[in-house]
């Protein structure tokens, strides 16, 4: 069974950089570790530089001189994308306008040269995975964008790829069933167990699928972590405002109280500084009792502190961890460096 296969490959981006022709720097040198079966998400706001790394991986774009790309610890710099055994879905889907639902599913396998009843077996089993059962003889000007973005994701799974590379494949729907099939999307991730890069701008859709965050500004990354981890530790004022909703307080800290207009809070300790950067941040809590966190100086990692009375839509989900840690079974790289 597809859903049972589990063949995620590792892969490792080794001081890959990007420049243009016409000298635009879109991506600095970064190195990155990937472990088999992890979902890995690219955030980051337009210009960033999270499509350039995805292209490269796939082999779309090469890196600079001395970039390397290795699955599994093979080299696949030089191999294009036909060789690399990826799966990719793109933002507008790039279905086939003259085929119908199955065709689309197994041309990559028909191309391949599946015998047509295997074939056609394997398009059953991502049909119904894909909840699309029924819409098989449909041409694809008779789909909605949710039916649209099922068929490009069981073509893209269908070659049994050792990743699968997702280029914000959510961005053209409408808000509602955008949500509704992040959790659908996140169910077939988990159940699939392959390799997923996911690249989006949307903090939600990163806080719900991704095992792991990369937070990414101006052709470099920011900081790598869990969700909770970017969501709660922050390395710096950039990240902390794009992933959620916060409060960003600066202030002296006098043996350890920050001096604000109104008194003073304490965070705790008896640290003193004459500027600092602190964090409200919406935190879950059954009481909604205030959290006190830590306070730093800014020239060092970004203040986390004070109180929580909300919790925030992106907020990083609890029960996420523990189902992943239910249903998914993996070694997570040691480091990662940038």
């Amino acid at each position: 069974m597809i859903a049972a296969s589990g063949h995620g490959a590792s892969v490792r981006i080794d001081s890959c950089g990007k420049t243009f022709a016409d000298g635009t720097r879109a991506l600095e040198p970064a190195t990155l570790d990937i472990a088999p079966g992890e979902t890995l998400v690219l955030l980051g706001p337009s210009g960033c530089g999270k499509t350039t790394m995805l292209r490269i991986i796939a082999g779309l774009e090469q890196p600079d001189r001395g970039g390397k790309v290795l699955f599994n610890g093979k080299d696949v710099t030089s191999q294009p994308i036909e060789r690399r055994n990826v799966g990719m879905v793109f933002q507008s889907y790039a279905l086939f306008p003259n085929m119908n639902v199955a065709d689309n599913i197994g041309y990559g396998l028909k191309i391949r040269g599946m015998a047509k009843q295997e074939r056609a077996s394997r398009v059953a089993e991502l049909v119904a995975l894909t909840n699309i059962k029924g819409l098989e003889n449909r041409r694809i000007d008779q789909l909605s964008g949710g039916q649209r973005q099922r068929v490009a994701l069981a073509r893209a799974v269908a070659i049994r790829p050792g990743i699968l590379l997702l280029d914000e494949p959510l961005t053209a729907l409408d808000a509602a069933l955008r949500d509704r099939l992040r959790g659908e999307l996140n169910r077939l991730l988990r159940a699939l167990g392959i390799t997923t890069i996911y690249v989006t701008h949307d903090q939600a859709e990163a806080m719900e699928l991704g095992d792991r965050v990369v937070v990414m500004q101006r052709g470099a990354i920011a900081q790598i972590g869990t969700p909770r981890e970017i969501y709660f530790s922050p390395k710096n004022r950039f990240v902390a405002e794009f992933i959620g909703a916060a409060n960003i307080v600066e202030a002296p800290l006098e043996n350890g109280c920050l001096v604000l207009p109104g008194g003073r809070q304490p965070i705790g300790g008896n640290a003193s500084l004459p500027a600092t950067i602190a964090m409200v941040r919406p935190k879950r809590s059954a009481r909604r009792r205030p959290k006190a966190l830590r306070c730093q100086a800014p020239s060092t990692a970004l203040a986390l502190s004070v109180t929580a009375s909300a919790l925030s839509s992106v907020a990083p989900r609890t029960s996420r961890s523990t189902s992943m840690r239910r249903t998914r079974s993996r070694s997570r790289p040691a480091s990662v460096s940038d």
